[in-house]
């Protein structure tokens, strides 16, 4: 029985390397090109914010910008909601952009927020949920 089921393997292996399709090495072309960072910058302050760009040249911008910024944070609420106490934190905001040009050569741009409500992202390619 094990031999039985060791040639079924065995074929099955056998099969699917010889069904493959070859490799052309050849013939492999690529359409994208290599990108250099034509302009940089980067700066970071002592009070935790900071400011970094760059730009490619190939067209691609990014534009990411973060600060400290101090959030009330309740620690206890009754249960009609209530804040008994509360105490500060602090949390990183970061602001920014970055475009590209898509395949059909439509400029795509992102801008964004990010903090203590989350990831919010906002773009004329982005899909619009229903109202």
């Amino acid at each position: 029985m094990y031999k039985f089921i060791f040639i079924a393997c065995s074929a099955m292996l056998l099969g699917y390397v010889l069904a493959r399709p070859q490799e052309q090495r050849a013939a492999v072309t690529t359409t994208t090109t290599a990108a250099t960072i034509v302009k940089q910058d980067n700066v970071n302050n002592a009070d935790g914010s900071f400011n970094s760009s760059y730009e490619t040249s190939n067209g691609i911008r990014v534009e990411n910008i973060g600060y400290l910024k101090k959030i009330i944070i309740p620690k206890t609420e009754t249960s009609d909601g209530q804040v008994i106490d509360e105490h500060e934190e602090l949390v990183l905001v970061q602001t920014g952009s970055y475009s590209y040009s898509d395949p059909e050569g439509n400029l795509i741009t992102l801008r964004y927020v990010a903090d203590e409500n989350g990831f919010q992202p906002e773009g004329d390619h982005l899909p619009v949920a229903p109202q």
